[in-house]
């Protein structure tokens, strides 16, 4: 057995460092003829099938009118590069604000939903509203993803997770220990 690790009392409203779910990812919506960007770190993987992806969007947000009447969103995972867009759009107000045109950032055109995918993004989820029941309370919606676009390479691509205080943690070193997981456990 490992040693034991010596704590100390910590602040309870700083556990997000800790406890961030996954990437920083940016969320593209459109509603009524206008496209917005939001940057995004509170999201969770909630199933596997069909795939449900529950996210914490602020009534506060711009983003959060334009997802709740539209009912759809985009996903997308930035890597590394987009770090200072990525921080830029979560400083300003898509409601005056064109996101894309300024923070230079391609809207590509969904398949399934009318909001776009950002083409300099690695990775691009179409989402649909499925559950909204928390919603009107804890501004927290649960998504299917209805398709996934993925750029081959790399395969496990630098993305950003935010620990708060402005400072972000990048992906890391992979390792892998696959050979210890049975079977059905590694879908």
């Amino acid at each position: 057995m490992g040693a034991t690790i010596a704590k100390q009392d910590f602040p309870v409203s700083k556990a997000r460092r800790y406890l961030e779910p996954g990437p920083v990812v940016l969320v593209s919506s459109r509603y009524e003829g206008e496209s917005n960007i939001m940057t995004l770190g509170w999201h969770t993987i909630l199933e596997f099938s069909p795939s449900l992806v529950g996210c914490m969007i602020s009534a506060g947000n711009h983003s959060h009118r334009m997802i709740r009447e539209s009912g759809e969103c985009v996903i997308n995972v930035p890597t590394t590069d987009l770090t200072d867009q990525v921080v830029g759009i979560g400083n300003v107000s898509g409601a005056r604000v064109d996101k894309f045109a300024e923070f230079e950032l391609t809207e590509e055109k969904a398949r399934h939903v009318a909001a776009p995918l950002i083409g300099e993004c690695h990775a691009s989820f179409e989402c649909r509203l499925y559950e909204d029941a928390l919603v009107e309370a804890n501004n927290f919606f649960i998504f299917e993803i209805v398709a996934a676009h993925v750029a081959p390479k790399p395969e496990y691509p630098t993305t950003l997770h935010y620990t708060g205080g402005g400072i972000f943690m990048v992906a890391g070193e992979m390792i892998d220990r696959s050979k210890l997981f049975s079977k059905d456990m590694l879908e």
